[in-house]
């Protein structure tokens, strides 16, 4: 408890944030880049009816397609020139890190160093224009074909090739635009520049829905008994997710004694930490991306009045238990495959022998990597209960309560870990900030006769 305490007081020591100007200069700068990405989510694409946009958005407001409108900030919904937001860039980069698992070449790259590092960058970018290209021109077909009610007036107001043309170019350079933001943010700002842009779009739609909540409960729509079981929930969610995140099995490094002429080197221990969820959000993001095509296209056929089709999209449809299966299959699997590509036991455990290093109790070598691999499995299989009980708890509330805001497992976890990781990383600036008054009072101190 005291060394919480501790952390607390010196996270909140604003005598020391005051002096701090580096970061008072990082956080401003993330401020006005956010500032920027959210006035681009309100501007419309051009050749659209953004009345009639507004109106079909309000009758599709349920559904998959829900949950990416809410990672946009509403961008979607308002057809907005970051309608894409920044999903092309994670897309490609989650293509990126799969081909550097399976790929030898792209594994070479990423043994490289900061050149392979460069380049897998470089083709990500690449990947990005690749997707937004493909996703923008299937945007503006699927407008094309939008009206509202009655079918009286169209969604598109310009010719289609005129159109196409324009909506490709707007979508796609909106994706870049919020890429180079990104990477700018990760630069001279504060935290990972996509995460954030992630983290602002998800937060910017909390205001209207704890009005609209609250609204409801006024007018007795919704009880008031409810609404405060919805609050403390959220709370007592938010505070597992915490403890989830900073859960960590961490396994006793030895190294042995050596001398070198009349001193004694080495000795010493140190741990290996094994975090509980190593995958992190990606296997949430990851299910919703693959259950979104199969979805969206059954969605599409049932148009035409096929009984097949329209049974699918009505099963594999959100909140539905099939839906449910899948998205829990989907996790586990993604949890332990994304899990073998951020942690190799054979390689860990080779590089803890090239070291001298070893595990007490444990020959170095294979057995050392069969030992990591035992414990890695057993936390894996932990981490995907929990993603999984996570982002299927707003599914089964939705089974039986009707609510006026998505309210997703997969944007509360990235919330919650966005706001842990900046607050860390502020946190390592302030300490930063405050060694370095430390080092220039010593040596002020050192040059004085």
């Amino acid at each position: 408890m005291a060394s919480a305490a501790e952390q607390l007081a010196a996270s909140l020591n604003f005598k020391a944030f005051s002096k701090a100007t580096v970061l008072k200069k990082r956080i401003l700068f993330t401020l006005l880049a956010l500032i920027v990405y959210r006035f681009g989510s309100y501007i419309p694409l051009p050749g659209i009816n953004p009345e009639i946009m507004s109106e079909i958005a309000r009758q599709n407001s349920g559904g998959i397609l829900a949950m990416f409108d809410m990672l946009a900030g509403g961008a979607l919904s308002r057809m907005s020139i970051f309608a894409l937001n920044i999903m092309p860039y994670i897309s490609a980069s989650i293509i990126v890190q799969l081909l550097t698992a399976v790929y030898p070449a792209f594994e070479a790259l990423k043994k490289e160093g900061d050149s392979g590092r460069k380049k897998l960058n470089q083709y990500t970018r690449y990947g990005t224009v690749f997707l937004s290209l493909i996703q923008a021109y299937g945007i503006a077909v699927g407008l094309e074909a939008m009206h509202g009610t009655g079918g009286a007036s169209a969604v598109v107001i310009e010719s289609a090739l005129l159109f196409r043309f324009e909506a490709v170019v707007t979508l796609v350079g909106g994706t870049v635009f919020l890429m180079w933001l990104g990477e700018q943010i990760t630069e001279r700002g504060l935290g990972n520049g996509i995460s954030m842009i992630i983290f602002a779009g998800i937060v910017a739609n909390l205001p209207q829905a704890i009005v609209g909540t609250l609204e409801l409960g006024r007018t007795g729509a919704l009880s008031m008994v409810f609404i405060a079981a919805i609050l403390i929930g959220a709370v007592a969610v938010i505070a597992f997710i915490v403890f989830m995140e900073r859960a960590q099995r961490r396994i006793l490094i030895q190294y042995p004694k050596r001398q070198v002429g009349n001193k004694i080197y080495g000795g010493e221990s140190t741990h290996l930490p094994l975090k509980l969820n190593s995958s992190g959000v990606i296997p949430p993001i990851f299910a919703n991306a693959l259950l979104l095509l199969p979805v969206t296209l059954a969605g599409l056929m049932s148009s035409d009045g096929s009984a097949w089709y329209s049974k699918i999209a009505n099963h594999i449809s959100q909140g539905q238990w099939l839906y449910i299966a899948c998205y829990i299959g989907l996790i586990v699997f993604f949890s332990f495959f994304y899990t073998a590509i951020v942690f190799n036991p054979e390689e860990t455990a080779q590089n803890l022998k090239k070291a001298g290093g070893f595990v007490l109790g444990i020959r170095p070598g294979k057995n050392t990597a069969d030992y990591f691999d035992y414990i890695l499995t057993r936390l894996t299989v932990l981490g995907a209960i929990y993603l999984s009980a996570i982002c299927v708890l707003p599914e089964v509330i939705k089974l039986y309560y009707t609510l006026p805001f998505y309210f997703g497992g997969t944007s509360l976890l990235i919330v919650v870990s966005v706001t842990m990781d900046t607050v860390a990383q502020a946190h390592s600036h302030l300490i930063a900030h405050q060694y370095e008054g430390i080092l220039k009072k010593s040596k002020g101190k050192g040059l004085r006769p």
